[in-house]
This record gives structure tokens, C-alpha cells and sequence, in this order.
């Protein structure tokens, strides 16, 4: 987990702030439930979270390698995370939690290296979600700079491209189901090839394509910004692509919030990354973009409240509606999520 910012509870706590616009509307378009590597973050630590002063309806949960099933055929081990989710989304649909639909949509992990055979074991996850389950995620991130990618155990390079894999990616159309794309900026242009082979096949561009700040990117801010610009600019063509906003909280963004004696505050966060959501937006339209808290991962960088206070402020010169499809409305669309507000 050494790609984390570790969480720091007393360090978080030394900034607190209360929501901004608390009534309106929120899906949580990606967030993590997980026990791993020493690291607990449960369906209570979410929903402590959530007790921040926001009005989050839902939420998204995506793959984390979590709760994998320990025994039985390798590619139906994936199944424990798909029935581990649905099992947060049920106790939260009791009401004895509050009123999110925490977990309400399910995007999955299964191996699409299977080819053809991703099929069957897709519809196995459906099976296990009681109708939860909208996607999958596939992470194809991959980087030769060892501060980016530290283990050797990732993605192989143009895995996008590769034709066993995308024999795997033809199955999720069939049944309805999305693609979650965890790329960097470096593969843009592999996306594009990806959704125009696959027009009818939703894809979501997870954390708005990763431009990277770490590594032989550290000094390199303007240079790389200019080469996701035109990434994203291309991938804007495809009306099957959309895009999550968020994750630039994480230490491969190299924003550094993280070093600083105080935790920073949504003014500080929103004067930084607004440049990046604002072209997003203004480039793909806010009914192709939805805000995420990508937690707990994130939350190295900053708390619930802060994070969800500094979207609003880049958001707040947007329409009524606008800022309802942005927090809200894209999610549930993109998702299927059958949500009444």
C-alpha cells in the first residue's frame, strides 16, 4: 500500500469545516469498503464519513481487490468482493444506517484476460448482486517509472490493445453492463481506440484520466497538462465515455497537500484542481461527468467534508442543473440507479 498517503485521523481533525449547500444532492460515484494490508475501511468508517453534513442519496462501490474468496476457481474468486458489497448495500437499504443507499450500484472486478469465457462468470456477479451489479473494473494503469508503478506485479503496457482482452471487453455490452477505466494520462489515446471499437459499451474514465506528478513527471506540471488536455479533448468524441471527477487527493497527482502541517482547506483544494474540472466539464458537459470521493484512498489528502465542499465551490457559478447532474444525476443515470429526488 506504500502508493497510499497513510490516513491520518489527528492530522485531519485539525481542519474542520461545515458543508456548503448541505440539501443538495449527492451520489458518491466511487468509494472503496476493504480490510487490507492492516488498513480497515468498513461500512462504519464510511459511515462516519457520511455524517459529515453532506446529502449523499447513494453511492458507487468499485473493485479493491477486497474480499476475494479464498479458495475455489480463480476466476470465480472475485465473486467474495461482488457478494462482500451487496452485503454492505443490504444492510444499509434496512434503514438502520441512515438514509444512503450506500453500495446502491456494484462495479465489480472480473479477469476479461478469460476472452470469450468472461461471460459466463459476468453473469455470475449479476446473479450474486440482486440487481446491484452495473460493471466491471479492469485497471489497465501502467508506467515504466518505478515512482509511478513501484511493483512490478502491474498492468502489462497496451493491455487496451490486446486481443484476448478485448475478446473479454465484448461481453459487458451483451449484458448491459460498464467499463470503469483506470488509466493515466499516458494512455489517453488507447481509451479512444477502445470506444470507438466498442461505440455501444459505456465507459467511465476513472479520476478524469490520471494526469501524473510524481516521478519523471514532478517537475513537469505544464508539460503534462498539455498532453491530458489533448487526451481528454479526444476522448470527448466518443458519446459513450464518461468521466469521474476526482482522485486528485492521491499522491500520484502530486499536489503534496499531504506534506503540510495542516490539512488543507476546500478553498486551497478548489483553487488547485479547478483548472482540471473546469476542463473536463466545459469539454465533455456536465451530463457526461459525475463527482466521486474515490475514499478511502483520498483520504490521505483531506476529509469527506472538505472534499465535497471544495467541488462545490468549483461548481458554484454552475446552473441549478448542472450542479444537480454533476453531484448527482450523472451517477444515477450512468448506473441505473433508481433514486427518487
Amino acid at each position: 500500500m506504500s502508493e497510499y498517503i497513510l490516513v491520518r485521523p489527528e492530522w485531519l481533525a485539525r481542519h474542520s469545516e461545515k458543508a456548503i449547500e448541505p440539501d443538495l444532492p449527492i451520489v458518491d460515484a466511487h468509494h472503496h469498503l476493504w480490510d487490507i494490508a492492516g488498513w480497515e475501511y468498513m461500512l462504519p468508517d464510511y459511515l462516519a464519513d457520511l455524517r459529515s453534513g453532506h446529502n449523499v442519496k447513494a453511492s458507487v462501490f468499485v473493485q479493491c481487490y477486497s474480499m476475494f474468496r479464498s479458495s475455489g476457481p480463480r476466476e470465480l474468486r472475485s465473486l467474495g468482493e461482488t457478494e462482500f458489497a451487496n452485503g454492505a448495500a443490504a444492510m444499509a437499504a434496512s434503514g438502520l444506517y441512515g438514509d444512503t443507499r450506500i453500495c446502491d450500484g456494484i462495479v465489480g472486478y472480473v479477469n476479461l484476460m478469460l476472452g470469450s469465457g468472461a461471460g459466463a462468470v459476468l453473469e455470475k456477479h449479476i446473479a450474486a448482486a440482486g440487481g446491484r451489479f452495473k460493471g466491471i473494473r479492469y485497471i489497465t494503469s501502467s508506467s515504466d517509472d518505478k515512482e509511478v508503478h513501484p511493483s512490478e506485479k502491474g498492468p502489462p503496457p497496451h493491455l487496451l490493445r490486446d486481443p484476448t482482452f478485448l475478446d473479454g471487453f465484448a461481453c459487458l455490452e451483451p449484458l448491459g453492463l460498464s467499463f470503469d477505466a483506470m488509466i493515466y494520462h499516458t494512455q489517453l489515446d488507447e481509451l479512444a481506440e477502445l470506444a470507438h471499437r466498442f461505440p455501444g459499451t459505456r465507459i467511465v474514465l476513472n479520476h478524469i484520466g490520471m494526469p501524473l506528478g510524481i516521478g519523471r513527471y514532478s517537475d513537469q506540471r505544464e508539460e503534462v497538462r498539455a498532453e491530458w488536455s489533448r487526451g481528454i479533448k479526444k476522448l470527448a468524441e466518443y458519446p459513450n465515455i464518461s468521466v469521474k471527477l476526482g482522485g486528485l487527493a492521491m499522491k500520484i497527482a502530486g499536489f503534496d497537500f499531504h506534506k503540510s502541517d495542516m490539512p488543507p482547506s476546500s478553498t486551497e483544494l478548489a483553487a488547485a484542481w479547478r483548472p482540471y474540472f473546469e476542463q473536463v466539464i466545459e469539454t465533455f458537459g456536465p451530463s457526461r461527468c459525475m463527482f466521486e470521493s474515490n475514499f478511502p484512498v483520498d483520504k490521505g489528502g483531506c476529509s469527506y467534508s472538505v472534499l465535497w465542499n471544495a467541488y462545490k465551490r468549483i461548481i458554484e457559478r454552475y446552473s441549478t442543473d448542472d450542479k444537480a447532474a454533476l453531484l448527482a444525476g450523472t451517477a444515477a443515470r450512468t448506473y441505473n440507479l433508481l433514486l427518487d429526488f
